[in-house]
């Protein structure tokens, strides 16, 4: 088990998730501390000489606290608007923390579509690769905006592993409101048990997979699932860690046992466990 974890210490391009669950309060107020925490984390990856991708929630609980409102809107049309609102204010966050440490974001928001439509998936791959390139860390939402059922990815652990694939990641990290992957539902059962590693998506495995997640976000382990299918097909190994301490990213890359490690297919017929 530690020489596969130990393998991620040389991941060099890297994709990290994260929730809304992570980025706010049961508030729904904004969690400054921990997005602080984040930007400075990632940043110093980033000095490291890895190419960091962030894929973020968010946009809507964000919005929902600027605007005061009770709760999460129902209808399409107030999500889309609220969402327009709360894209601006993360994004003029994440600008302002990562800044903090010497670093410049760049905003990308995908549908669907765009990422199935040849064309459009070559200039985005391009966009990626030239922010890169500059030592710009590029923030990925879904544009809440403009998205309808047609071309939604419809959860953010789906878009971060289809962004991990576009960009040709090492290592995919999801940051969520869960230790990891367990034999079952931990706020549901408890005397549960966290699997460390994991290098086959087996039927028993998904029927572990519950629901949907907090309030706040619209994902939940089978989400999370679904994504490690999509990660590890494309040949990047994925972790699925707490979010409550974003430096726990830092002992993910020196190949601590936190979280749930998914072994990407490249690695996992020849890992030898």
């Amino acid at each position: 088990m530690c020489n596969i974890r130990d393998n991620l210490r040389n991941a060099k391009r890297i994709v990290i998730k994260v929730g809304t669950s992570t980025l706010t309060y049961d508030t729904g107020k904004i969690n400054f501390t921990r997005i602080d925490k984040l930007a400075r984390v990632m940043s110093d990856l980033a000095n490291q000489g890895k190419d960091v991708v962030l894929v973020s929630s968010g946009a809507i609980g964000v919005g929902v606290g600027k605007l005061k409102l009770k709760g999460k809107p129902k209808t399409v049309r107030e999500k889309q608007a609220i969402a327009a609102v709360g894209q601006c204010e993360l994004m003029h966050m994440y600008s302002k923390f990562f800044s903090d440490y010497g670093r410049i974001v760049g905003q990308i928001l995908l549908t669907r579509d765009v990422v199935e439509d040849d064309i459009r998936r070559k200039n985005v791959i391009n966009t990626f690769e030239n922010l890169l390139e500059r030592g710009i860390i590029p923030i990925v939402n879904e544009n809440d905006s403009v998205a309808v059922e047609e071309i939604e990815f419809g959860d953010n652990d789906t878009l971060s592993a289809i962004v991990a694939q576009l960009v040709g990641a090492d290592l995919l990290i999801i940051l969520s409101d869960i230790d990891g992957f367990y034999n079952g539902d931990p706020k549901k059962n408890t005397g549960l048990k966290l699997i460390s590693v994991i290098e086959q998506i087996t039927p028993a495995l998904e029927k572990y997979a519950g629901g949907p997640g907090t309030k706040r976000g619209t994902g939940g382990m089978a989400t999370k699932l679904l994504a490690a299918k999509i990660a590890t097909a494309a040949g990047v190994d994925m972790v699925i860690s707490n979010g409550i301490n974003p430096e726990v990213i830092m002992d993910i890359m020196e190949g601590k046992d936190v979280g749930t490690l998914f072994v990407s297919n490249k690695r996992s017929g020849s890992s030898g466990q």
